[in-house]
């Protein structure tokens, strides 16, 4: 099965320019123009709802069926918002933090302030919700000082709501029901303020308004406040129009639960609806354990257009479908795009969307994948053509030029500028001025390759951090999120995640999260698994890895298999979901150091 079958979507061919300088450096840019930006928002709202007022534009679940606000209404709940905010004296200078995750009261808050030149922060549920968590809370409180928090349930935020850091801050909620402070009613701001100048207001609000202070995972350091703009979000849905055209021919629908704290769930895909006239349907599901027979309900119930999620989420929903046929012809009954991010899609999980796609319809959605990143409101490349495998990010949008650095591999630093790329981040001045070069491009730290290195048009792939890059001894450069990807496809159906070791060491080590239910017993020595049936699956499996290995930066001699599972309260697992390798090293230097005892009996030498 290969991406030259049939695609029902029609997509402008990658092409691109390649500017090579002196230094070495490249630049490469799409031949495409970017097309008409919207000056903010509120234009997209007003639009649809003149176009197509009574087409849904937001839902979630509500008991035993949907809440549908349609276009019209949300346009009138928005203007209303927007008006009680400026009645209450907020501004440009008075965030409002959002504790909890999607709702559609969310969604209306969020555009009503942004409707009003208000900025909007959402923040990561588990910051309220974890008491380990709330001095994240704190430090973001402290950061913005915002004048109004917004929850979803006071009762099921009331840890965080009786911080007496929140004292002086307006609460709002959907559900007040057992508050421990005072909240205001979100039926309260429904009401809106008729004594203020609205239209004047809003008129005021331009691209280089403040939309969204959007906080990054804080992988290495204090989360970053990212200033997101009207310019830089409207900008970017003309760049994927642009390379995606389809999506302004009809009508489309997500469903969807990627988080709005993050930038792919929150501007990426809810931005694409707005500004497309789509219907977002919230997804109540995720694709966890506990969380996922939700999400399948939910397709059966509502599935999209267009599908958008991280590959743990498309892998158990083949896992699913494998013996399902109705959920594969709900699922692809109507789908034109299958969207992956956050991780490189594994080709058997792509494989079997495209089987059970051709089964089912005879034909396939576009399968694609972007590049992008807090900082670029997201998506700065992209696929847009057929390719038929994973791991490609693709080629510059419209209107971003990439600067590529090579090193003697030709594996090439990324960097970034396009009107959806940030001035810089909330109060901090210093890191603003370290994100960018002398050049004005914005430093990502990623790495990347050319699918073709005679053939730029063929794109890019994903090469991983430039950071997490580490020496051996011998002087060895290893690559470890290459190697990581390769370590996870062999320990495939025995691991969760790994996490690759070895700096200033003579060999590369893994440190190993199990899946659960692949443990035999319960015998731990000190936070590591001795297990003789899986430490043996795991080196039989490493063993076969080596045979390909080309030289030490390959090959994976040791592993030690963890205990615990990456502590959330303990910053071992990022915003996005995503390993926190230097969290996790450093806290657990002790089984680092045990991973290169060779005494040490939980070890697997390979």
């Amino acid at each position: 099965m290969t991406g030259t079958l049939q695609v029902g979507v029609a997509t402008p061919a990658h092409s691109v320019t390649l500017e090579r300088a002196p230094d070495g450096s490249m630049t490469m840019r799409s031949i495409y123009p970017l097309g008409p930006v919207a000056r903010n928002t509120g234009v997209w709202l007003h639009h649809w709802a003149r176009e197509a007022p009574e087409r849904i534009a937001l839902a979630e679940r509500s008991g035993a069926g949907w809440r549908e606000v349609s276009y019209r209404e949300a346009l009138q709940s928005v203007r209303a918002i927007a008006a009680a905010l400026l009645g209450r004296g907020l501004d440009g200078t008075t965030p409002i933090a959002i504790l909890s995750g999607n709702s559609v009261d969310h969604a209306l808050l969020s555009l009503g302030a942004q409707y009003a030149g208000i900025p909007v922060s959402p923040l990561a549920e588990q910051y309220s919700l974890i008491p380990e968590a709330h001095g994240r809370l704190l430090y973001v409180f402290d950061k913005i000082s915002p004048a109004m928090a917004f929850v979803d349930d006071a009762e099921r935020y009331a840890g965080a709501l009786a911080l007496p850091q929140l004292a002086g801050v307006e609460v709002v909620a959907s559900r007040t029901e057992g508050a421990p402070r005072p909240v205001t009613a979100f039926a309260e701001l429904l009401k809106g303020d008729g004594s203020v100048a609205l239209e004047a207001a809003h008129a005021r609000v331009g691209p280089d308004t403040l939309a969204k202070i959007l906080f990054t995972s804080g992988s290495s350091s204090d989360p970053k406040g990212v200033l997101t703009t009207h310019g830089m979000m409207c900008a970017n849905q003309a760049q994927i129009v642009g390379a995606l055209p389809f999506l302004a021919e009809r009508a489309h629908r997500v469903l969807d639960w990627l988080p709005w704290n993050h930038v792919f769930g929150g501007s990426h895909n809810f931005n694409m609806m707005l500004a497309n006239g789509g219907s977002f349907y919230i997804d109540d599901g995720k694709p966890t354990k506990a969380g996922f027979a939700r999400t399948l309900e939910n397709i059966r119930a509502h599935a999209g257009t267009l599908a958008f999620n991280v590959p743990v989420g498309f892998a158990m929903l083949v896992q699913a479908m494998a013996n399902d046929a109705a959920l594969r012809r709900a699922y692809f009954g109507d789908l034109d795009l299958i969207f992956y991010a956050g991780a490189s899609l594994p080709q058997d999980v792509w494989s079997a969307l495209e089987r059970f796609a051709m089964e089912e319809r005879g034909r396939l959605p576009l399968m694609t994948s972007s590049w992008g990143m807090t900082e670029t409101a997201p998506a700065c490349l992209m696929v847009h053509e057929p390719i038929g495998r994973s791991g490609v990010i693709g080629v510059p949008l419209p209107g971003v030029e990439a600067r590529l650095l090579p090193d003697d591999e030709m594996r090439c630093e990324l960097r970034v500028k396009g009107p959806n790329v940030m001035s810089g981040y909330w109060q901090d001045a210093a890191k603003s001025a370290a994100a960018f070069d002398a050049a004005g491009y914005l430093i990502t730290g990623d790495a990347v390759r050319f699918v073709d290195e005679g053939d730029a048009a063929r794109g890019l792939r994903f090469d991983g951090r430039v950071s997490e890059d580490f020496k051996l001894t011998t002087g060895t450069w290893v690559q470890a999120s290459t190697l990581r990807l390769e370590a996870l496809a062999a320990l495939r159906g025995l691991v969760q995640d790994v996490v690759i070791c070895g700096h200033d060491r003579g060999e590369i080590g893994l440190l190993i999260f199990p899946l659960p239910d692949h443990v035999h017993g319960d015998n731990q020595a000190q936070g590591a698994v001795v297990d003789a049936i899986l430490q043996a699956e795991i080196e039989a499996a490493l063993r076969e890895l080596a045979k390909s290995a080309t030289g030490s930066a390959k090959r994976i001699t040791r592993a030690l298999i963890l205990a615990e599972p990456p502590s959330v309260k303990d910053h071992e697992i990022t915003d996005k979901g995503s390993l926190n390798v230097r969290k996790i090293i450093t806290r657990r230097h002790d089984l680092l150091e045990r991973l290169y005892d060779n005494e040490d009996p939980a070890l697997i030498r390979v």
